[in-house]
């Protein structure tokens, strides 16, 4: 079985492991999605203009500026720019105005999918075809886990998987 999709959106993916942001670039272009991916904030920052992109995936913990201070330059001149965070620390990070959803790490195609479900206006989503579950051998390339690095709380502020 494959994934679906309507309407391609442009994405850019900010995190400072090359490894993780490639694995997530590797998965959104599987659903067929143009992704665009760099390990550096400052450069995502050099990257982003206002409509370039649909969605941002970004890393909380990074050196130059984490996360969320990214969310924030990026929502300055962008405030309806959707973001979504993902970090091993999903439920012990303080909420922040500029992120609009948290995946947490280990995360699966699946809650890249939903992240992008719940944070696209809905004229967006409206274009996205659903998409059939994609079933994979154990051991395949886009049956990858991105390892979970912390502990994860629950926070109530804050949408996470």
């Amino acid at each position: 079985m494959t994934a679906v999709v309507a309407s391609k959106l442009r994405i850019l993916v900010v995190d400072d492991e090359p490894s993780v942001g490639n694995t997530i670039k590797m998965l959104l272009q599987f659903d067929g999605h143009e992704v665009e991916a760099t390990n550096s904030s400052k450069k995502a920052l050099a990257m982003f203009e206002s409509g370039r992109f649909d969605l941002v995936f970004t890393d909380f913990t990074m050196p130059e500026m984490n996360g969320n201070q990214l969310a924030a330059a990026i929502k300055a001149g962008a405030p309806d720019q959707p973001i979504v965070m993902i970090t091993a620390h999903a439920g012990t990070l303080p909420p922040s105005p500029d992120v609009d959803f948290v995946v947490g790490k280990p995360f699966r195609l699946e809650h890249l999918r939903e992240a992008i479900a719940k944070v696209l206006p809905a004229e967006r989503r409206a274009a996205l075809v659903k998409r059939t579950p994609v079933y994979l051998k154990p051991g395949s390339s886009l049956s990858i886990v991105v390892p979970h690095c912390g502990t994860e709380a629950a926070n109530p502020k804050r949408q996470t998987l």
